[in-house]
């Protein structure tokens, strides 16, 4: 009896999903970029062999006159562009929402691949191999970011689209249907 109250409880726990977090200490950053670097290293093909700051899924964004740095995560790809344009008054100074937005959209040019222009978002580092946390906290020296997991009670979550699905749909939308379609017909018979 007790092994199988001790199976259900494990099998419930299975069911719930796990959350991960980056969260970001302002007050410890200081805009050395480094998580920048090694996420643009990590995901470099083959791995590690080169760092281009511009495919990176995370990006600092530096006040150089108030000496603030504000490192942001690459989030989903919208097709549309925002259409808020509040600002925001940070120890005196202005900014626009858009500085602080980790959301790829057409309006600009963070977070989108340099070579095909396909959208970038955080992906914890979980291709294979996993890395128990992020390539960006495990070198962050100045503990401006942390790793975090919590499980999420809540119900009745969509389903997330996978880089493909989403890549497949910017190019779409960007060139249209049937030139997506020759290219991946004129790609598939060359071999």
């Amino acid at each position: 009896m007790t092994d199988a109250k001790g199976t259900a409880a494990r099998m419930e726990m299975a069911k719930k999903k796990v959350l991960k977090h980056i969260k970001v200490d302002l007050d410890k950053c200081i805009g050395c970029r480094a998580c920048e670097m090694a996420c643009s290293a990590f995901h470099a093909r083959p791995r590690f062999s080169s760092t281009n700051p511009a495919r990176s899924r995370i990006r600092v964004v530096i006040d150089e006159k108030n000496d603030m740095y504000v490192p942001i995560r690459a989030g989903d790809y919208t097709p549309a562009e925002c259409t808020g344009r509040h600002k925001y008054t940070i120890n005196g100074k202005e900014y626009n929402e858009c500085s602080f937005c980790g959301v790829s959209c057409p309006s600009r040019d963070y977070f989108l691949e340099p070579d095909s222009g396909l959208p970038l978002k955080c992906d914890m580092c979980e291709e294979d191999p996993t890395l128990e946390e992020p390539w960006c906290v495990q070198v962050c020296r100045c503990d401006c970011l942390t790793f975090a997991e919590e499980e999420d009670d809540r119900e009745d979550q969509p389903e997330k689209r996978d880089e493909m699905e989403i890549g497949l749909e910017s190019l779409i939308l960007k060139h249209g249907l049937d030139k997506v379609l020759d290219m991946v017909a004129r790609m598939s018979s060359k071999g």
